[in-house]
């Protein structure tokens, strides 16, 4: 039987995770395990390059993150979850990148160019936020990947990566990180609840762990097919906002039947909400009885048993990375 190949992804801890997150990401991940050797870690340190000036939050959302991960179908027996600031040696080899990297190739980034623009209550004029992309690197390339999952944004990302890999073996004559291949995944992208992206600083998402009764107010004030002023008016499923819930949480034999009940008008806005309500609380139910049975004593113990193993791996790629540039003292 053939060894799995390996595939390594991260999060950053920046609060509770939302449904947008699930779908866009952890559903993902929970069908990965089974045929990969998974590397999936909390991205700590990366998510100091923009909330560095209130840090001590990150503290408290690392082990709200690994739980939102386990609640949702992330098997700590089949997968290495561990955080990035407990394995020093991802630091180290940042540091040895950044000296290869040129800087060109990062202020091309088009995300720093993005964020630059977008993030104006934040000060990310830092080296740090600048060289993020090479700790990305590192983090990946640590451990040895043939892919990486991502979405059709990340691409550019993961060209980088490779592009520091080339030029590290080059550099050196050593043919030693692989130049990991995308795992191009299809992304079920889940509105907000007013039809932007869904975003904790939006206001606009449903949180794995919110209960019920403050689900309920959010769908009943959700966006829907602006055209529809009356019940008597027929609507278009394929611009409501509603419709993507349902093709991703309601029962598919129903799907017709909603879409039917839209277009002529014998299905209002309010059945709607009221079908997909019925969805939200069976498929969150599961989610949140599963987040409730891990206690701060098991999510340490599952940290610091994925710690062991990623620093066993990390240590030992940094043992070479050292005897290849004479480092090895």
């Amino acid at each position: 039987m053939s060894e799995k190949k390996r595939i390594l992804s991260g999060m950053r801890p920046t609060g509770p995770l939302h449904l947008g997150h699930y779908f866009g990401v952890i559903a993902n991940w929970i069908n990965l395990q089974d045929e990969y050797d998974c590397y999936f870690f909390v991205a700590d340190w990366h998510a100091l390059t923009s909330e560095y000036a209130d840090s001590s939050r990150i503290k408290g959302f690392v082990p709200g993150l690994v739980q939102d991960w386990l609640a949702a179908g992330i098997d700590p027996e089949k997968c290495v979850v561990f955080q990035q600031s407990m394995i020093k040696e991802h630091a180290e080899l940042f540091l040895i990148l950044s000296m290869v990297t040129p800087l060109g190739w990062l202020e091309r980034n088009p995300t720093w160019k993005e964020q630059r623009e977008q993030l104006t209550n934040k000060d990310i004029h830092t080296h740090g936020f600048l060289g993020y992309p090479v700790l990305q690197a590192a983090d990946i390339l640590m451990y040895l990947p043939d892919a990486v999952p991502v979405g059709k944004d990340q691409l550019p990302h993961l060209e980088l990566n490779r592009e520091i890999a080339r030029r590290f073996n080059h550099i050196f004559g050593r043919d030693f990180f692989p130049e990991p291949k995308d795992l191009l995944t299809e992304e079920a992208k889940l509105p907000g609840l007013d039809g932007r992206k869904m975003s904790k600083s939006y206001g606009n998402a449903i949180g794995l762990s919110e209960d019920m009764d403050t689900i309920v107010p959010k769908v009943r004030g959700m966006l829907t097919d602006e055209n529809r002023k009356r019940k008597a008016d027929p609507g278009d499923p394929s611009i409501c906002n509603l419709f993507p819930y349902h093709k991703l949480m309601t029962d598919p034999a129903r799907l017709p039947e909603i879409e039917a009940g839209c277009r002529d008008a014998s299905w209002g806005c309010v059945d709607c909400k009221k079908l997909l309500l019925e969805s939200l609380e069976k498929f969150l139910a599961p989610i949140q009885e599963r987040r409730k049975s891990l206690d701060e004593d098991t999510l340490a113990d599952i940290l610091n048993e994925g710690n062991k193993k990623a620093r066993a791996y990390a240590q030992d790629t940094m043992q070479q990375v050292r005897e290849i540039i004479g480092f090895d003292f």
